[in-house]
């Protein structure tokens, strides 16, 4: 098959992309390298780099395409409450720029990497996809926006989508940015040279921690499979762990003795998060296979940027 990956150069998007190339598809990347790395890739995947808004180069990219996966987005929760206009010009105007030019080009099927992050906060901490969304932040907002315009175009003019809400995905390759570190990885660093781990709350706060390969594997089952159109499905282990645990976790597994620091609670945050990953396991046979403390150990282990610290 012959596929596009927006922001195929970034944590998720590589790793998305490497697979697919690794299986005998052909691969094109349009990435505008904001954090996305073309080195990563394996050198003869097509990369091309360019914005998620020019409709130009994406109706090129798109010629002979029979599935794109849209991940090309800005994807920080704290970055977007500074930045709003921003977030929506890329997530939700890129999105619709994309699908102006899906809907042109004739392409079949698209996918779109959305979040769990739309949730918000719910009585109920597992989260299905029955529920009614309630973003706590523009970033969740122009996801939301995202999926959307994926499905209401993609309904208008017979176009194949699936919107993924993924949620907190983590594994080698995923940059840490001065601000706004990932936890994960930041975590890992900060154990590694006794640092400091930052919670903002009494750290009782839960998420639900996916490894890139089960993401990944939930992806590539959505190129073919069957009777999913305008479907939306979580993308998660299906377990809740608390940044409390988190910490306990990285903390044995790389050792040191970092200190920990709990700073007041930014904004009004999300407090338990959880996948029903029900809907997947029927619709894609997904079944995530690596769970927390593996996960990161493997993280540990093969990430590159934690090989000189590493205990």
């Amino acid at each position: 098959m012959n596929f596009l990956i927006t922001g195929g150069a970034g944590f998720l998007g590589a790793a998305l992309s490497n697979r697919l190339f690794r299986q005998g598809h052909h691969v094109r990347v349009l990435d505008d390298l904001s954090t996305g790395d073309p080195e990563v890739l394996h050198p003869d995947i097509h990369f091309t780099r360019g914005d998620i808004n020019d409709r130009p180069k994406l109706w090129t990219l798109l010629q002979e395409i029979d599935c794109v996966y849209h991940l090309a987005a800005r994807v920080s929760v704290p970055e977007s409450i500074l930045f709003p206009r921003d977030y929506n010009e890329v997530n939700v105007g890129g999105t619709a720029t994309l699908m102006e030019a899906v809907r042109d080009a004739g392409t079949t099927r698209v996918v779109l990497a959305s979040s769990g992050a739309i949730y918000g906060n719910q009585d109920d901490p597992m989260l299905s996809e029955g529920m009614p969304p309630h973003p706590s932040s523009p970033y969740a907002v122009s996801k939301l926006a995202s999926e959307w315009y994926v499905r209401t175009i993609g309904a208008l003019s017979g176009v194949e989508t699936i919107c993924l809400r993924i949620f907190n995905a983590y594994g080698p390759g995923q940059r840490i940015p001065p601000a706004h570190p990932p936890v994960i990885p930041n975590f890992i660093r900060q154990a590694l040279q006794n640092g400091t781990l930052i919670f903002h709350g009494d750290g009782n706060q839960t998420r639900d921690y996916v490894y890139v390969d089960d993401v990944v594997n939930a992806m590539v089952a959505c190129a073919t499979v069957d009777y999913v159109k305008e479907k939306v499905i979580n993308v998660g282990s299906g377990a809740e762990t608390s940044i409390r645990d988190l910490a306990k976790l990285v903390k044995e597994i790389a050792g040191g003795d970092p200190e920990e620091v709990y700073n007041p609670r930014i904004g009004s945050g999300v407090s338990r998060m959880c996948a029903d990953i029900s809907l997947a396991k029927e619709k894609l046979n997904y079944v995530p296979l690596i769970p927390l403390d593996m996960g990161l150990r493997l993280t540990l282990e093969q990430d590159p940027q934690f090989k000189n610290g590493s205990k």
